[in-house]
């Protein structure tokens, strides 16, 4: 079963103790949602459950397992979208997608055009990505979620450049992805349509 857990996370950066024993467990079908005013923590404790930044103590689990005892395994499950899109700007929208889900697994065009269909810029397959809004290279990321169809989604400020459709998309695309046993974890400001079971929130002090 999918289940992802910290255990006291402690993190510095420099004279700051950002992540001050911070602890939490999540399972499949459950989202947590990370809470807090700005530099709180947020985005160090995405990028240390992602393993992106060093944890003085403490561990990440990932089905029980340690995340740090088998990294290859625990990416492999991984989708993590931050502030950037990570999108290449003078590649189209498809063949940003095809590029990013291609080390993962092969992905036909049709799979694409579906992704790029569900997240509303099928229109936009073909024009260069760096041609388009801020709200659809959004979208774009959001299909590469869809594509590469890991088991855990880690998402920082996905809500950025979105309307108000657009969110609420983002909210079905989560909870789709619960619906089917993956676990998400999302730091947002921006309320998520969710149910209270699918729910567990973390407030970073």
């Amino acid at each position: 079963m999918n289940e992802l857990s910290g255990e006291a996370l402690h993190l510095w950066r420099g004279e700051h103790h950002v992540l001050r024993g911070v602890s939490f467990a999540v399972a499949g079908g459950q989202c947590l949602q990370v809470t807090g005013a700005n530099g709180a923590g947020k985005t160090t404790l995405l990028r240390a459950i992602c393993d992106l930044v060093p944890l003085e103590s403490g561990r990440v689990l990932w089905r029980g397992v340690d995340q740090a005892a088998d990294s290859d395994a625990f990416h492999a499950e991984l989708s993590y979208l931050g502030h950037e899109n990570g999108l290449k700007g003078e590649l189209t929208a498809a063949e940003n997608l095809r590029f990013a889900t291609r080390m993962r697994r092969r992905v036909e065009p049709e799979e694409i055009r579906a992704a790029l269909e569900r997240t509303g810029v099928a229109d936009s397959a073909d024009v260069i990505t760096r041609r388009l809004s801020a709200g659809q290279r959004r979208r774009v990321a959001l299909a590469r979620l869809l594509l590469t169809r890991t088991s855990l989604w880690v998402l920082d400020e996905p809500t950025s450049n979105l309307d108000q459709r657009g969110q609420a998309l983002l909210s079905e695309l989560i909870g789709g992805h619960l619906e089917a046993g993956g676990v998400a974890v999302v730091a947002t400001h921006q309320s998520l349509s969710l149910s209270k079971s699918q729910l567990c929130p973390l407030a970073l002090q």
